[in-house]
């Protein structure tokens, strides 16, 4: 997986464990060939030397993984394994950790060679349990080396999610508006999480703005960049400066104030008091921000911010974040439509003011923000301070609609949709396109709306849908939402309407 800025490095350790009664070169071998298979597939591992007997084996293996730069790792059970320290690694380790044994290669070796790992699992699970630590155990998490560095892989990509959310800082300016539950929601959870919030005001943010000059080279260099980005949809030639001076204030002020933690987002008021004061709207900026690795969530949505990060951090590509907008006119669709698997009530648009990166777009424009434009200027006369947006159809291919949100009581929930952006032109503007997921219509009666989720939502470019779940799960996150076959009912559900 290709890894954007702004977002950590993993480095595995494999760990080998050994019960003292069974023989430790089983282990070792067995490590031996796990490391080979996980380097094999493009994994970046540490082959810790110390395989783990007891308590002081467990404390030195944790000594040498961190001197080596470990930041995640592979617990094997090479064989039946010592569960309490093993257990006790991962809970002085402090990365994220995953679980998994070895399997018996051979009917030539159900003597001497056994591990007898799938018996041991079971002891390590409990006592990971008793010791309330955290660990991520694969769908099959006993096997081959070769099935089990399929399974790191993925593990690599949850515990990039992880250590992405606890390193994290949101920047927020602007006061969190009064109509949006999104953006009141607690930030307690978010601390709870390891993430940081810096809260400022528009005024800060205005005077960081007016603090850039217009001839500093940072500004023309970015200029010259938005240029080049646009082509021909530069259709605003005299208001790229203005839009360099914002970003490059919000990129100095991001960097000057990134504090304890290793990675920033943001999360900003875009309007209405925006636009008379600095004479655009920010969604272009926003847009160029989130392909650097540095998503900003609009109207100060702390929580679509940190989705939109793990979106990232999920599939290592641009994000955005859109509301679940309108239903799709069946005129629209027509009859030969591809669907993907979905039915026409399972379609919906999804659409912002123009936030979403070029890299995320079929096509794209600069032009101007419709619905600020009626609000704030003379719809008669040519639009002047909504300029800024970037505009078009979002591109077609698999996508992953995503939130980690806080209830007003403080409880974290979840939901994971993936399914497919549509070819198919939404005759809108904005940055807008056609989504199809599977029996979403359920979904967003009994999900959406009967978890009270709000109207923003992450989106990744890619199905990243099995890596959020297991990422936000290994963050404690327990109601994790997911659109279900008629066969299952949601919680509550009539099932005389469905089946």
């Amino acid at each position: 997986m290709a890894t954007m800025p702004n977002t950590p490095q993993i480095k595995l350790a494999i760990v080998a464990v050994s019960r003292d009664c069974f023989p430790i070169d089983l282990s070792r071998k067995r490590s031996r060939e796990l490391v080979k298979a996980c380097r094999a597939a493009g994994l970046k591992v540490y082959a810790c030397p110390t395989i783990i007997e007891n308590e002081n084996d467990a404390l030195e293996a944790v000594v040498k993984c961190r001197e080596n730069g470990a930041n995640a790792a592979v617990v094997y059970l090479g064989n039946f394994g010592p569960e309490g320290p093993l257990s006790i690694f991962a809970q002085y380790f402090g990365g994220p950790v995953m679980l998994c044994g070895a399997a018996e290669e051979s009917k030539d070796t159900l003597v001497g060679g056994r591990g007898d790992a799938f018996c041991g699992m079971l002891s390590a699970s409990y006592n990971f349990d008793l010791r309330d630590v955290p660990v991520y155990m694969p769908q099959m998490p006993v096997g081959l080396p070769g099935e089990l560095a399929e399974k790191a892989v993925h593990f690599a990509a949850v515990a990039r999610c992880v250590l992405g959310v606890q390193g994290v800082k949101i920047i927020a300016f602007g006061p969190r508006p009064q109509d949006f539950f999104a953006c009141n929601a607690p930030i307690k959870p978010l601390y709870e999480l390891g993430v940081e919030v810096m809260e400022n005001s528009e005024l800060d943010m205005h005077l960081l703005f007016q603090d850039v000059a217009e001839d500093d080279k940072d500004v023309k260099a970015t200029v010259r960049d938005m240029k080049r980005e646009l082509g021909a949809g530069a259709t605003y030639p005299d208001l790229l400066p203005k839009l360099a001076r914002f970003e490059v204030a919000l990129t100095r002020f991001a960097e000057e104030n990134i504090g304890s933690k290793e990675y920033v987002i943001f999360a900003n008021k875009c309007w209405p008091a925006f636009e008379p004061a600095f004479g655009f709207v920010p969604c272009y900026v926003n847009s160029r921000l989130a392909t650097r690795g540095m998503p900003v969530a609009c109207e100060v949505d702390l929580y679509g911010a940190l989705s939109e990060y793990l979106c990232l951090l999920a599939s290592g590509k641009p994000v955005t974040l859109l509301d679940i907008n309108n239903t799709v006119p069946a005129d629209l669709i027509g009859k030969k439509a591809d669907l993907k698997g979905a039915k026409a009530e399972d379609l919906f648009m999804g659409f912002h003011c123009g936030n979403s990166p070029s890299a995320c777009m079929k096509d794209c424009a600069m032009s101007y923000q419709l619905i600020m434009n009626r609000l704030i200027e003379d719809p008669k006369a040519e639009p002047d301070i909504t300029r800024g947006t970037l505009e078009g159809q979002l591109r077609p291919g698999p996508a992953t609609f995503f939130r980690l949100q806080s209830t007003a009581d403080g409880y974290l929930q979840s939901y994971v949709a993936p399914g497919n952006i549509l070819d198919i032109k939404p005759n809108s503007f904005g940055g807008i396109g056609v989504f199809a997921i599977p029996n979403f219509a359920r979904f967003y009666r009994h999900v959406l709306l009967g978890m009270h989720f709000p109207h923003h939502g992450a989106v990744a470019f890619d199905n990243a849908a099995k890596v959020l779940f297991d990422a936000v799960k290994l963050l404690g996150v327990e109601e994790i939402g997911v659109p279900l076959p008629k066969t299952m009912l949601y919680p509550g559900e009539n099932a005389f309407e469905v089946l």
